[in-house]
Order: C-alpha cells, then structure tokens, then sequence
C-alpha cells in the first residue's frame, strides 16, 4: 500500500469511526494529575476499576503529589486495591510523586513546557512508566501531539491489513504519526474511536456484523 493510499486509508477510518461513534471526549478529568494518576492506575486495568481507585484517593484527600509522597505506601496500596496490581501501582504512583517534586517541585506547567521528545525521555526514565503510559500523559494530560499505541489498536490494525515496519509500539505509532497531521485533537479522538471500537465490534472474538469498517476489513472478508 502506497504512503499516499495509507494516508487516505487512515482517514477514512477516523471519518468512519466518528460518524458511527461521535466524539469521545477522552480523557474523562479534567485536572492534569488526575490524568496522570489514571494512566498510571490503567495499565491491566478496566477503567471502571480505576474510576473506583480515584475515587477511594479523592475521599482520603490523596490525589496530588505531596499527599502520594507522605503517606506510607501499604496505605495507598489499599486505596488503589480496586484496580488490581495495587501494590505494584502504589510504588509507580510513589515514584512518580517523589519525581515530580524532586524535579519540578510539582510544578506540571514546568514539565508540560519541555517539547514531545523531551518530555517522553523524561517520563520513560520514571520507575513503572512504559511508552503507553508516557504517550497517555503527553497526550492528554499535557494536550501535546504524539499518538498512543495499545493492544487495541495493534488488533484493528493487524485486522484491516494495514501494513507496519515491524510490530514494536514504535513501528505502529510511525504508522499514525506519518500519515497524519500533528494534530492533538485529532490524535486524542482518534485513540478514543479506536477503543470504542475494539470493545464494541472488534473484540477477541469480533463482531463483525457490528463494525463500521467491515467494508475494508481483511479479517472480514476472510471470516466470509
């Protein structure tokens, strides 16, 4: 597929997708360490479970750094239990608590001002941040333009036949990255539809009858 064909490819499926499903309106925060914490808390996780966690930090007056660094972790730990992994994600919320003062004295608008790549190193060396999460912070807790890559949107794009450069994260964000605008807004929408899609048409086991992009879909029209 020619990069001029992958660039209308691409389009055509955010159009597709926006038309089925509307807009997002992804992340569901409004505060930016909210966000952070929530991508942090997502990882192996249904969001419902992290919406359960958040809320057990926000009635304990926990949601912000200080109070992450001073309370004893086995405490956080608890109030995270609902999303799984709680002791693993209490050191990663720590970690990033003790970071952020250290560095920024909690100062999110001073780390939102390095640029994209910058700021990826930066979050990339943080004990428990992976490229998905860093991405997820970039982009939607610091509104700056880089595409998320996940398991779903390795799946609808494996499905649609949409060729890659190798299946790491960084070969499938190339793949948005270079065939579209820079454009946060529409990156943000665009992640948002994929993972609509994928839990409500292109699941394990797909649902093909109720996808939108079955018209293009090669795992479809193999499944005929």
């Amino acid at each position: 597929m020619g990069s001029q064909k992958v660039k209308q490819t691409l389009l055509d499926i955010y159009r597709k997708l926006m038309a089925q499903y509307g807009p997002q309106h992804w992340w569901p925060a409004l505060e930016p360490f909210e966000i952070i914490v929530g991508a942090i808390l997502t990882q192996s996780a249904a969001w419902i479970n992290v919406e359960k966690a958040i809320a057990n930090l926000k009635k304990e007056a926990a949601l912000s750094p200080a109070a992450l660094r001073q309370l004893p972790q086995a405490e956080v730990a608890r109030l995270v239990h609902p999303c799984g992994y709680y002791n693993a994600k209490a050191r990663k919320l720590q970690a990033f608590a003790r970071w952020l003062g250290e560095q920024y004295q909690d100062n999110l608008e001073e780390l939102f001002a390095n640029d994209v790549d910058h700021l990826r190193d930066q979050l990339l060396a943080i004990y428990g941040i992976g490229e998905e999460t860093a991405d997820s912070i970039i982009l939607y807790a610091a509104n700056k333009p880089i595409f998320v890559i996940d398991a779903y949107t390795r799946r609808i794009i494996s499905r649609l036949g949409i060729a890659t450069h190798g299946d790491s994260y960084a070969s499938y964000q190339h793949l948005f990255m270079s065939n579209l605008p820079g454009d946060t807004r529409l990156f943000n929408e665009y992640h948002a539809l994929l993972v609509r899609l994928a839990k409500n048409a292109c699941q394990s086991h797909p649902l093909c009858q109720q996808c939108c992009l079955n018209d293009m879909c090669n795992f479809h029209d193999h499944l005929q």
